[in-house]
């Protein structure tokens, strides 16, 4: 009797179940074409990326024998920096293996960890705790042995300095990467002594130049993904000017600028330091073709 009564009032359900049924299919069915659509967009959009990168890169300006833009590869840096890093380093050499990177996000994609892969040392300073955390999960072992320092630390130009000496990295070291977001000029107007022989910076490329702009110090600021943020690609010419250094290049993206102390500089870069010379618009869009097919990720390795 209790079966009876279960079947009696099962039965209106799988009647439904019955007559969904190819709807249900075709609904599968239809999901996985709009996966596979997917797929082969994102491939496209890939294919186009990479068409109009290689078009811009055979436009006479960057061409040039000596501008930089055509080293540029990505390993672990955001965009083609790696690259840019290690011609820069065949042109002027390399002393310590020493760096500073102030912004390096969970260490999985920045300017310096490509380097500490190939044996070099160094200082990286985050302000985000969660990101710490996930930093000193993935790298303890070279936390352990001294090759790589952390620093969680809001970074100030108020601070900056006894952060760099309480590392014991305050003399000269070949890379200091910079990249917060917000007060970075101010941040590197306030390094003394800057010994670094190569930096790198993020600019503003919504000021062209001859544009002078720079965004007024606050020491709370947190960046909100507006344009509101850094400074134009010319102030940091003529501060770093001031300071010793040349600026020999930006990355494609117009996302980064690299400066080499001028005693360095010799005649292994284009003899034009200008911002005017170096400018790269934002072409971020472009990035789509460097996107991985795998996560990121570290682990422990061997170099043999």
């Amino acid at each position: 009797v209790i079966n009876n009564c279960f079947k009696t009032i099962l039965s209106p359900f799988r009647y439904i179940l019955n007559l969904t049924r190819p709807l249900r299919r075709k609904r599968h069915s239809l999901k996985r074409k709009l996966t596979d659509l997917e797929k082969i967009t994102q491939s496209l959009v890939k294919i186009f990326s990479w068409d109009i990168h290689q078009k811009i890169l055979a436009e006479p300006r960057y061409m040039e024998a000596k501008r930089l833009l055509i080293s540029g590869f990505k390993a672990f840096s955001q965009n083609e920096e790696d690259g840019i890093i290690q011609e820069i380093f065949c042109r002027i050499g390399i002393t310590n293996k020493n760096f500073i990177e102030i912004g390096v996000g969970n260490g999985l994609e920045n300017n310096t960890l490509y380097l500490f892969l190939q044996g070099w040392r160094g200082l990286w300073i985050e302000g985000n705790s969660d990101y710490i955390d996930q930093i000193n999960e993935k790298f303890l072992s070279y936390l352990n042995n001294g090759s790589l320092i952390v620093e969680h630390a809001w970074v100030k130009k108020d601070n900056i300095n006894q952060l760099i000496k309480k590392n014991g990295l305050s003399k000269e070291i070949d890379l200091l990467s910079l990249d917060i977001d917000g007060n970075d000029y101010h941040v590197l107007e306030a390094i003394e002594p800057l010994e670094a022989r190569v930096i790198i910076l993020e600019y503003n490329p919504k000021y062209r130049p001859p544009v002078k702009w720079v965004m007024k110090y606050n020491p709370d600021h947190s960046f909100d993904g507006s344009v509101y943020y850094g400074a134009s690609l010319k102030s940091f010419e003529i501060l770093l000017a001031k300071k010793g250094y040349k600026l020999v290049g930006c990355n494609l993206y117009g996302v980064n600028a690299f400066f080499v102390r001028e005693d360095l500089v010799k005649n292994h870069f284009l003899d034009d330091y200008s911002a005017e010379n170096h400018y790269e618009p934002d072409r971020l869009f472009l990035r789509s073709w460097m996107l991985p097919l795998h996560v990121e990720n570290f682990g422990s390795f061997e170099t043999k």
